[in-house]
């Protein structure tokens, strides 16, 4: 019952507390969790987060990170036919065969070749060689480049900007041989490619200090939103496998009159990049390089880019708080998605929707025009995958503890294999009352409570720990359930919450033994306690209502029902009769484990109809119990002097005080009869 005090604080509005129910579910959370496990949680989450953010500037995550873009940038790139804007004019293999020259190149060949193809009136001319060692032909192709009527860009790099390639005393001569083209069409452009640390191209060089502009924008200057631009080259793939991008024409054609006719309509109005196409130089990977293992020479390199200036397809770069925002929303999905449930049907196909849109997402992202070099996918998916694991582990762990502290608990009250199948399937520990029909079973020390007050609190609460232990293991041995203890009693029943077949043998036979290990445990009671009496044990089958009973606050799983109080009757039966165990006839009547006697029919206290009892006796001679139970039916029947054969029987047995009860009982009653008791 409340206080007045408590009562009041209702009527004033006790739930207002209630808000404070979060924080104190987050607060148990943690303590669940424990300082260590929350540090190694919460240092996990940091990494999922450092993943997910800067994957690209991460060893060995970065190399994840470019293979990925290089999958992206591939099986995204627009799909076109043969590009009627740009020709390519190359030295090949066999050109350098036909010259027999190869490093430096034939320069007068290239004279000649520029000659006729400034005649065929291109666009522009860029020419991907650099001049940057003295050779004999050097005056007659200055003479070609200053005769040119065409906007040409010439190849030119500085020592500072390409130090493998380029020796001082080379760019010495570059600038010596650019500052004799002075007055013509010819302008310095800066041909650097810029790689990646996998030696890959895909982005746009950077502006060098003391560079020109780079050879595309030199050619066709009139983008100048490309001026600074140092995001993703787009790669474009072709539409049909047997024909390329660019239409590629050896340099040496141009130098024969039979193909000028032919070759003058493939330049006319284009723009001509001259250059190599060997297998040796000048070559680099690309993002289809991942995909194909099939590199790309330099002067193509320059043509995407020259491609990519007239298409306009200017990357936009991906800012970073967007990349902040992707990095912290993956990791709480992963961390949300960890602490769910594994159990749950659903959880799985959320997480592979989850997977789904980790691998979508970049592409999408892709295909709208971003720059998703620095969209650390790898690094997404990590991120979430180790945030889902660290929280995993510790609600694994956390749920392990329970489990654990669960199936400890259950076992106190249920048998081992029950409360592991509960675990496995809890939807069997029904969380409402259901009717079931269940053997109950109540059991009471005889005397204890009187001798509770004759000895010291201390050894009162050993004894009591110790006889309940001992009833307890009993009850969980032979497979029931406990409801509850009562002072020294013992309530437990069997068929709840998982019934088995053989519930009523072992009902019985739990009976017996906890009856025997009360008798043990008088045996066993330390020196000086004062005698007590002996464990008595009721036994029913009928209907109950069994499941969780008490409200959120606190859960008891029990039982209630008339089977419940007519166990309870019997057990208190066996003080009047004199006997140590009373099963019900409707208990007995599944019972097959034998060993059972007639006890006659009583009236229990509290209650109007009759009901027959037995007791099991193992002990008893098995002919005396058979010969007991006969003579009893017969009597019972109408047959008076079937009476005088069970005194007979009895008297052979002075000391069962349960017989000699029996007797009297039935010369009370006379057959047919239910003794009454108080």
């Amino acid at each position: 019952m409340r206080s007045k005090g408590e009562s009041s604080a209702a009527a004033r509005g006790g739930l207002r507390p209630a808000p404070r129910a979060l924080s104190g579910r987050i607060d148990h959370l943690f303590r669940q969790i424990g300082p260590g496990r929350l540090i190694v949680s919460l240092s996990f989450i940091v990494l999922a987060l450092v993943l997910a953010r800067f994957s690209c500037s991460i060893p060995l995550a970065d190399d994840a990170e470019r293979a990925l873009y290089d999958v992206r940038a591939t099986v995204t790139a627009p799909k076109v036919g043969q590009d009627d804007r740009i020709v390519l004019v190359v030295y090949t293999e066999d050109t350098l065969a036909a010259t027999g020259k190869r490093s430096p190149l034939d320069r007068a060949l290239l004279s000649r070749a520029l000659t006729r193809i400034d005649a065929m009136h291109p666009k522009a001319i860029g020419i991907d060689l650099l001049i940057d060692q003295e050779q004999p032909e050097d005056n007659q192709l200055v003479a070609s480049l200053r005769s040119l009527r065409t906007p040409t860009a010439l190849a030119f790099a500085t020592n500072r900007s390409s130090p493998t390639f380029i020796q001082p005393w080379q760019e010495a001569f570059l600038r010596a041989f650019h500052a004799r083209l002075a007055g013509s069409h010819v302008r310095p452009a800066s041909v650097n490619i810029d790689t990646d640390p996998d030696g890959a191209a895909r982005r746009w060089p950077a502006r060098h200090l003391g560079l020109p502009a780079l050879l595309a924008l030199t050619m066709s200057p009139g983008h100048p939103e490309f001026r600074d631009y140092t995001g993703g080259i787009v790669f474009r793939q072709p539409k049909f496998a047997d024909k390329t991008i660019y239409a590629s024409f050896p340099i040496d054609l141009f130098t024969l009159d039979a193909a000028t006719d032919m070759l003058a309509k493939a330049v006319k109005g284009r723009f001509v990049l001259v250059g190599v196409d060997l297998p040796d130089v000048d070559r680099f990977a690309t993002p289809a390089t991942t995909l194909t293992r099939a590199d790309t020479s330099g002067l193509e390199v320059h043509a995407n880019m020259l491609a990519q200036e007239f298409d306009g397809r200017r990357l936009a770069p991906i800012p970073p708080w967007v990349l902040w925002a992707a990095a912290v929303t993956l990791v709480l999905v992963g961390a949300i998605t960890g602490a769910s449930d594994v159990r749950r049907w659903w959880i799985w196909p959320v997480m592979t929707i989850e997977v789904a849109l980790l691998i979508f997402v970049p592409f999408w992202v892709q295909t709208l025009g971003f720059d998703t070099r620095t969209l650390p996918m790898f690094g997404w998916g990590a991120g979430w995958a180790v945030a889902c694991a660290a929280v995993a582990a510790a609600a694994r762990s956390v749920g392990a503890e329970q489990r654990q502290f669960a199936q400890s608990a259950l076992g106190k009250y249920l048998p081992r294999d029950i409360a592991a199948e509960i675990l496995r399937d809890p939807k069997q520990l029904t969380l409402q009352g259901e009717k079931r029909e269940i053997y109950a079973v109540f059991t009471d020390l005889e005397g204890f409570t009187k001798l509770s007050h004759l000895i010291e609190p201390e050894t009162v609460a050993l004894l009591v720990n110790r006889y309940l232990d001992m009833l307890s293991d009993v009850v969980l041995e032979h497979g029931g359930t406990i409801d509850k203890f009562v002072g020294d009693s013992v309530v437990a029943f069997w068929g709840a919450p998982i019934a088995k077949q053989d519930d009523a043998d072992r009902a019985a036979r739990a009976a017996i033994a906890m009856h025997l290990a009360g008798e043990a445990f008088r045996r066993l009671a330390p020196e000086g306690t004062p005698p007590f009496g002996k464990t008595r044990v009721g036994l029913h089958r009928g209907s109950a209502i069994v499941g969780n009973f008490g409200g959120e606050g606190r859960i008891q799983y029990t039982a209630f029902g008339d089977s419940m109080n007519t166990a309870s009757r019997l057990e208190g039966a066996n003080k009047q009769l004199d006997s140590g165990v009373l099963i019900s006839a409707q208990a007995a009547e599944r019972v097959t484990i034998g060993g059972l006697r007639a006890m006659g029919r009583v009236i229990l206290r509290g209650r109007a109809t009759p009901i027959e009892v037995v007791e099991p006796k193992p002990d008893f001679p098995e002919a005396a119990r058979e010969r007991l139970n006969r003579t009893y039916e017969r009597f019972d029947a109408g047959e008076t002097e079937a009476l005088k054969e069970i005194v007979a029987l009895a008297a052979e047995f002075p000391g069962d005080g349960a017989l000699q009860n029996l007797v009297l009982r039935l010369e009370k009653v006379g057959p047919g009869g239910a003794f009454v008791l108080t």
